[in-house]
């Protein structure tokens, strides 16, 4: 069944906004990323890993090491700084293979390392293994804003890191490249516009209003539909001039397009990330996590990815292995359920069988902190009615 006969997800599948989105504990105890260093805020992490790739100096031709298991958007960035993506194996259980990564080691400049669904990597060791290999450390924080590993803030370990803020926040897009050892003084970012702060803003409006998060109002609305009108009667390009506003990764798109490689995150998520509290976030997304643990253990044909949930990880989503995806998945989108495919679709020539499985056996369900108990306990009980009647 095509992707569009699939009604509206029943609950929202990012956060969004709401009156309450800014309100309670600030924990400054709670790592982010953002702490680790040096930050630069983009409007998507595939943005931020093109500027990492910059930064690192890569000439036509290096190779750079990325897990067989990945993101379709990790690698345009890669091949636009004319590298050459090679592909490390990741287990079944998504550790890197270090062994694999030494036996491809060989004239490599760089090594992408993804925290999972928020869990970390094994860090220190892939840290030391790339300063005896002289290699630069990217660290993928897009799943792991929040969290730290071994005492330390995610986004410490590597040379550069990058991170997707909107996969975070209730904003429309956002970005971060963070440095502890280097200095980004040459990432100089300007602003996209006046249309894109518009876009950006009212598009966060617009879907809590979608989502019954803020009061209804027509206001945002109006905005939005005078916003096109101007467009379309400056430029004459109808729907095409207003979505160009704001880049491709905030519609779900693959696409890298370097024409933003030097703009700033709107103005409204710079400053939904500011006053974001930190307790508030860490203690929903992992109070929603343990709750829908909970209520599909010992689900049949369904199992977490990850056994435990560490006391520093904020995770992204709660992903399961299962053992039917091609029976069950048309029945969760036709009732509602968010179900999130971390990297579905791998790029041509990989030959990993873990991550193989991985792609085609694992969704993710939403655990975010704007999800109500009523919702996490919808999500869980029609999860369970599906597979059970699957």
């Amino acid at each position: 069944m095509a992707s569009h006969a699939y009604p509206r997800a029943h609950v929202p599948v990012t956060p969004v906004l709401s009156a309450g989105a800014l309100l309670g504990p600030r924990d400054p105890h709670i790592s982010a990323m953002t702490d680790s260093g040096e930050v630069r805020l983009v409007t998507s992490g595939r943005i931020a890993l093109a500027l990492a790739m910059r930064a690192i100096g890569l000439a036509p031709g290096d190779r750079v090491l990325v897990p067989a298991y990945h993101s379709l958007s990790m690698i345009p960035p890669i091949v636009a700084a004319g590298a050459e993506p090679v592909f490390y194996r990741v287990r079944s259980d998504a550790s890197a293979d270090l062994d694999d990564i030494a036996a491809k080691a060989q004239g490599a400049r760089a090594l992408v390392a993804v925290n999972y669904f928020g869990f970390p990597q094994d860090l220190a060791a892939i840290r030391a293994f790339c300063d005896r290999h002289g290699l630069a450390m990217v660290e993928d924080c897009a799943h792991s804003f929040f969290g730290a590993s071994g005492g330390r803030p995610l986004g410490s370990f590597g040379d550069y890191a990058i991170g997707s803020t909107m996969k975070f926040l209730p904003i429309y897009e956002g970005g971060c490249l963070v440095s502890s050892r280097h200095s980004l003084a040459k990432v100089d970012l300007r602003s996209a516009g006046i249309g894109f702060e518009l876009k950006a803003s009212l598009a966060a409006v617009e879907r809590g209003l979608e989502y019954g998060r803020l009061p209804a109002a027509r206001l945002p609305l109006a905005l939005k539909d005078g916003l096109w009108k101007l467009l379309r009667r400056g430029k004459g390009k109808g729907k095409s001039a207003a979505a160009a506003l704001t880049p491709s990764s905030s519609d779900s798109s693959y696409d890298f397009d370097p024409r933003w490689l030097d703009k700033r995150s709107s103005l409204f998520s710079r400053l939904v990330l500011r006053f974001a509290a930190r307790g508030r976030i860490a203690q929903r997304r992992r109070a929603n996590y343990l709750a829908l643990q909970a209520a599909l253990a010992g689900l049949p044909g369904m199992a977490p990815l990850f056994p435990a949930l560490p006391a520093d990880v904020y995770p992204w989503a709660f992903p399961v292995v299962v053992a039917d995806p091609e029976r069950i998945f048309a029945p969760l989108k036709m009732a509602g359920v968010p179900v999130i495919r971390f990297a579905e679709k791998l790029w041509p020539g990989v030959d990993c069988p873990d991550s193989i499985e991985l792609s085609r056996r694992v969704f993710a369900f939403p655990c975010h902190q704007e999800l109500t108990d009523a919702e996490i306990r919808w999500l869980a009980a029609t999860i369970c009615s599906v597979v059970g009647a699957a």
